[in-house]
């Protein structure tokens, strides 16, 4: 027998029932069971949509839609991503505390922070580069930075990387800047989505539009460390 079920005010309230039995039950009155004195007489009357007015939903569609709710539910949650700088004591780390401050502007595109680096790798060689941090979050898991596991050092693969003792270099565009390194003013990088340039010549009196220049003390645990934020403005 194709059964059928009234959907009660609210719509998507039958997802908060296990099965489609519970979800009869709660359509059962008081005042039914008193008339009917049978509860699985009164549950067939509305699986078979004789009481009450609106949507009839088959037990089919109940499945459908429960199934549904839970993707939508699931879905929603996992939108809300968790920072991998939270709930991390970051007190006596002021790079990675800094970084902290950023990460949520940079997950979601209001910030681009620019992150510049000079320290030693693990061979003790002196390197520098320029990191898109932006794209860092998106590409690479930054809990174990958090965490201290791992250090943020530039890479091969970053907007400038240079390597002091070999000599080695290399420059990449990201989703976020170009690399424009053939310049009088230096070493320049341009925003993807608002055509700006930051400007990291330490030099220059200030390092852009709606740009900012942050050094960081990292008490001794880097060189060298400088943020550049740019705010993205989005056209309209």
């Amino acid at each position: 027998m194709d059964t059928a079920l009234e959907v009660p005010a609210g719509g998507d309230s039958f997802a908060e029932f296990p099965t489609y039995e519970d979800f009869l039950n709660s359509q059962i009155t008081s005042m039914d069971l008193y008339y009917l004195e049978d509860e699985e007489l009164a549950r067939q009357l509305v699986e078979l949509g004789y009481r009450g007015s609106g949507e009839v939903l088959k037990r089919e569609e109940f499945e459908a839609r429960k199934q549904l709710a839970e993707a939508s539910r699931l879905s929603k949650r996992s939108q809300k991503k968790t920072l991998a700088s939270a709930n991390k004591n970051l007190e006596n780390y002021p790079f990675l505390e800094a970084l902290a401050q950023r990460e949520e502007a940079n997950k979601t595109g209001k910030m681009t922070s620019i992150i510049f680096i000079r320290d030693k790798n693990a061979k003790g060689q002196e390197i520098s580069g320029y990191i898109d941090f932006a794209h860092r979050l998106k590409t690479e898991d930054f809990e174990p930075y958090f965490t201290g596991k791992k250090r943020v050092l530039p890479k091969l693969t970053d907007l400038s990387f240079y390597n002091w003792e070999t000599q080695k270099s290399t420059s990449n565009a990201t989703p976020n800047y170009q690399v424009i390194a053939d310049n009088a003013s230096g070493l320049l990088f341009k925003n993807k989505r608002d055509r700006k340039i930051v400007n990291v010549d330490p030099k220059a009196a200030r390092p852009g539009d709606n740009s900012s220049r942050v050094p960081i003390d990292s008490q001794g645990q880097y060189i060298q460390v400088v943020i550049y934020d740019h705010i993205t403005r989005r056209k309209t």
